[in-house]
């Protein structure tokens, strides 16, 4: 029987990247002519099957902006047009997270989400990233490395690890070292120049938030509306925010436990926060004695604890969905029939998700591992993750030895730069809900912490990723911002209409 396992909320799309050897002989080589600042974008519509007002273009950027002279990548860029020319204030570029995720449409999804009096002001600005997409793509592969930490298997995990590190540095190449967070900074820097304009805005989102407190370190006169969305810890990148994952989902666990016990009668997982707790890590325990045969519409799985810990760990931060989720994993556990009805997504979450990136980092073929490796160094003895693994499954029993465990970075070379330090004064807005999973809260207060000058609207008992969007309450200072520039006088905290919290939005579409 083929064996699938529960699948973190957090799903992208994988992408299909040839690797810059292959492209050396072209695209990596000739230089544009004159400065590459002086390029003029060709503009044209991006493809038949999209809207006419999507325009792309590609640029030539260095590899290594240390040399201007050297080797040279592409970067897509696309653009959809102010549609009032007359009240056009400038541009606004789009990062909609990963790392590793393309961006290239987010003008069309973006257009949509901002009032007249902001979308007017603005060309919207895409870009695939370098090493992404269309900007001289780059495959890494990796798989799923959210494994447990269990020292029998820890030899052969170790060996898997450096194997990803070492066919990364085959198969891309000299690229490899300069795809990072600076250099895209840098790369949207280069865009600003080409189109003539003194300084850009922009809106980033998860991953995105990242690379907008980059850029406006590295260029603060260049920095105009910046509004970052979830964000992401600069003291944290990136190991520290895989083991945030850890440390938030302890208290979304709690959380969950309460909401479920007053909702006993209709889950059934018991009527006190502990009677919960209980009933959760006595399945855990079972599953990973025997693993729980789940049958349904889409394909038969095999579930064990360490599967269900994976995926509560995002999972948890939705109360309701999860009770659901969870429930019907126990009857199926039981032996007893799924009820009539049951949400078919539902049953697909219990099944696996195969098209779900399982390290909950965005983009596929696993260009992540660039960015997350090389951005600043991780510890390079094995022993090491062994040992914060095994003391992290005791302080956080759900996640804990799963954020902390061994990944490529290991064996990755060192970084060509150091860690972009946040010392400079930077208004701008960040925006995020109360309960994400991906960008928790901690680490968006520890980018707003970071980013001197700056405002943070907190949507309270907000879930999801992502907190623009949807009839988020954090919409209206946003926009404000946008439309005027006028950050809000002080931190604020919203909240959103009764209807619900705000509904869960990926970080890709």
């Amino acid at each position: 029987m083929r064996r699938k396992r529960l699948a973190p909320l957090l799903a992208t799309a994988g992408l299909i990247a040839t690797s810059l050897p292959l492209l050396a002989a072209t695209e990596a080589t000739a230089a544009p002519a004159g400065r590459y600042e002086d390029q003029k974008p060709a503009w044209q519509r991006c493809s038949s099957d999209q809207p006419e007002s999507l325009e792309c273009a590609t640029l030539k950027v260095p590899l290594d902006y240390q040399r201007p002279d050297g080797p040279m990548i592409d970067l897509a860029i696309s653009r959809i047009k102010s549609a009032d020319p007359a009240k056009r204030r400038g541009v606004l570029l789009i990062n909609p997270g990963g790392p590793g995720a393309p961006g290239l449409t987010w003008p069309l999804y973006t257009e949509n989400s901002l009032p007249k009096d902001v979308r007017d002001q603005y060309d919207l600005i895409g870009f695939d990233p370098r090493g992404v997409g269309r900007s001289s793509p780059i495959s890494c592969g990796g798989g799923d490395f959210d494994q447990p930490y269990r020292p029998e298997t820890f030899d052969s995990d170790k060996a898997r690890a450096r194997a990803v590190a070492d066919d990364c540095r085959k198969n891309a190449g000299e690229a490899l070292p300069y795809i990072t967070t600076r250099n895209t900074a840098r790369d949207m820097d280069t865009i600003r120049e080409v189109m003539g304009e003194k300084r850009i805005s922009y809106l980033g989102k998860s991953y995105g938030t990242y690379l907008g407190a980059v850029y406006s370190q590295m260029f603060p006169e260049q920095t105009d509306r910046f509004v970052l969305d979830s964000g992401v810890d600069p003291a944290r990148i990136w190991r520290g925010m895989q083991q945030v994952w850890a440390t938030e989902s302890e208290p979304a666990f709690t959380r969950w436990t309460t909401w479920a016990a007053e909702r006993n009668t209709e889950f059934g997982l018991g009527d006190s926060p502990e009677a919960v707790s209980d009933t959760f890590w006595a399945l855990v325990a079972r599953a990973d004695k025997e693993p729980i045969k789940i049958s349904s519409r889409y394909w038969p799985a095999e579930t064990t604890g360490d599967d269900i810990r994976r995926a509560t760990r995002g999972q948890v931060f939705y109360p309701s969905s999860f009770s659901e989720t969870f429930a019907m994993l126990k009857a199926a556990a039981e032996g007893k029939p799924m009820p009539v009805g049951t949400d078919p997504a539902k049953l697909k979450l219990l099944d696996g998700n195969p098209g779900g990136v399982p390290t909950g980092w965005g983009g596929g073929g696993g260009q992540f591992w660039p960015v997350l490796c090389g951005d600043t160094a991780w510890p390079d003895s094995p022993e090491q993750y062994a040992k914060d693994a095994a003391r992290d499954r005791k302080d956080y029993p759900l996640y804990g030895d799963i954020a902390s465990h061994i990944k490529p970075c290991a064996f990755w070379n060192k970084p060509l730069e150091p860690a972009t330090p946040m010392n400079k004064e930077a208004e701008v807005l960040i925006l995020q809900n109360e309960w994400d999973s991906q960008t928790p809260l901690a680490s968006a207060q520890g980018l707003h912490q970071a980013l001197k000058g700056s405002r943070m609207v907190t949507v309270a008992d907000g879930e999801g990723h992502i907190a623009y969007g949807g009839g988020s309450c954090a919409e209206a200072p946003a926009n404000t911002y946008l439309a005027t520039g006028r950050l809000p006088d002080k931190d604020l905290t919203c909240t959103n209409p009764a209807s619900g919290t705000s509904a869960h939005q990926e970080n890709t579409p």
